[in-house]
């Protein structure tokens, strides 16, 4: 299984992007089992979590993200996504898509998010 992400680049302050996640090589009734979510790292801070949906819950934000950004999933693409609005300089970092069942994570290979002017 693959987690393959798309989406990033650069966006000026204000403005919105989209990030995608395909888990390649999954089934669908697989895929509904995990926990999807999006984490964050900067250079020489830990990777934080940004948001996460679980299949038939409630997503869970970041506080910081809270109002500006929404994670969906769409099961029988295999898809998440993160559509991000009100992008600030402080957001730019590299994205990593994870899926996650019970207590093991597994990582997409990241995509860079840079929101500068």
């Amino acid at each position: 299984v693959q987690l393959v992400e798309s989406g990033g680049g650069l966006v000026q302050p204000g403005g919105s992007l989209r990030l995608s996640c395909f888990a390649s090589g999954m089934i669908w009734s697989t895929f509904t089992m995990n926990t999807m979510g999006w984490y964050r790292q900067t250079p020489g801070k830990q990777r934080e979590l940004v948001a996460t949906i679980a299949y038939g819950e409630n997503p869970n934000y970041a506080d910081f993200v809270k109002g500006r950004f929404t994670i969906s999933r769409d099961n029988s693409r295999k898809t998440v996504r993160l559509q991000m609005n009100s992008l600030t300089p402080e957001d730019t970092a590299v994205y990593y898509c994870s899926r996650q069942v019970d207590s093991d994570i597994y990582w997409g290979q990241g995509i860079q998010v840079t929101v500068s002017s």
